[in-house]
């Protein structure tokens, strides 16, 4: 990443800044940073320093000397004059993680360059001890309130698009990145029903770090076929609040979801744990809960069955299911009846609440399932 490639980046990034804080530091100019340094400043740093800085934050300081609002929690970053050792600058830092790589003989805090200058109970800091290819420094952010050891990334510039992506996630400003992430989660999604696998996930699992929530349902589908169980996107997705990108359709959640929330609330009342379910009973949104009820109603019923999605579909997975034997590629077979009950419906993940179906599909199947073009 040289100056030439971070100059757009950061201006693009102070402009949606003042989209979501309009009302903050409205001096006209939208840049976050600040005058460039000279080459002759950042020459003298690394005298002082006595080691060369890796080329991404070299770089940057060449555009900026210093930052403002790195991330929600790091309201700026260092210039040239205020950079230094964690050890020396911040040693309190330095000896609470002291100890957190007991593999390493010489922890990454105690050698490190710290480079955050304002954050909310952490510290921003590049280990010259740990260098790629690149000569690139992995970049470390950490905060007592988390309760969790230091973030890890690879280079100073992962770490900013880190902070980045943060960002959009809990401001969410209206700006043509969002619409950007939009049109390839849309793109993934029909690649999705292509039977394409690895690229929409790929997709998905950047967009949500932007705090899109359409690709964590649509990413939450597919991994559950691959019998990744991860209910997350719903603590956030069925919540009451106005930072939404997207709703869930109450319909799709009832047909599809539900079933497979109370399939893993049971097993995880049999192992004595809590779950998703029980969470949006006692704390969930009121037109939530009035669906879980409905459907544990519909549950009490002698004559109830399990749906697993369009009328075609349903009846020729139960046929599968009930073939023993040849369950399987019957299984399998059903798939061209499949039609998605809504737009962002990609994979039949209903299935997963029947245990005939939970114990036929494995990770592999799952795969099998995804890879075949649907609807």
């Amino acid at each position: 990443m040289d100056r030439h490639e971070w100059r757009p980046f950061l201006q693009r990034w102070s402009e949606e800044w003042r989209i979501a804080h309009p009302d903050e530091e409205s001096d006209g100019d939208p840049w976050l940073g600040c005058p460039p340094a000279t080459e002759d400043e950042v020459r003298a740093l690394e005298a002082r320093l006595g080691c060369v800085l890796p080329p991404s934050f070299r770089e940057f300081l060449l555009v900026t000397n210093g930052w403002r609002h790195a991330g929600k929690f790091v309201r700026s970053l260092r210039g040239t004059e205020e950079i230094g050792w964690l050890t020396d600058l911040e040693p309190m830092w330095a000896e609470a993680y002291a100890d957190w790589d007991e593999a390493d003989a010489e922890p990454a805090a105690a050698r490190s360059l710290l480079i955050s200058l304002e954050a909310d109970a952490g510290v921003v800091y590049l280990d010259p001890g740990d260098v790629d290819e690149r000569g690139e420094w992995a970049a470390y952010d950490v905060f007592s309130w988390t309760a969790m050891g230091p973030d890890r990334h690879g280079s100073f510039y992962e770490k900013m698009y880190d902070f980045y992506a943060g960002f959009h996630a809990l401001d969410r400003p209206l700006c043509e990145t969002q619409r950007e992430w939009d049109a390839k989660v849309e793109d993934a999604r029909v690649a999705s029903l292509r039977g394409e696998v690895d690229r929409p996930l790929s997709v998905f699992a950047q967009a949500k770090r932007f705090g899109r929530d359409r690709a964590s349902f649509l990413d939450f589908q597919m991994r559950t076929l691959l019998r990744e169980e991860d209910d997350d996107p719903f603590y956030r997705l069925l919540a009451s609040n106005d930072t939404r990108s997207w709703t869930l359709d109450e319909d799709l959640f009832a047909a599809q979801v539900l079933p497979l929330l109370f399939a893993r609330h049971e097993r995880a009342r049999r192992f004595g744990s809590g779950s998703l379910l029980q969470f949006l009973r006692d704390r969930g949104p009121q037109r939530i809960r009035h669906l879980i009820d409905s459907h544990q109603v519909e549950r009490k019923d002698p004559g109830f069955r399990l749906c697993f999605g369009n009328r075609d579909f349903d009846v020729a997975a139960h046929a599968a299911l009930d073939a023993g034997e040849d369950a399987w590629p019957r299984l399998l077979g059903a798939l061209v009846h499949w039609r998605p009950l809504h737009g962002d419906h990609v994979a039949p993940i209903a299935l997963l609440a029947d245990p005939r179906a939970a114990r036929l599909i494995t990770p592999e199947r799952g795969r099998e399932l995804l890879a075949s073009s649907r609807g």
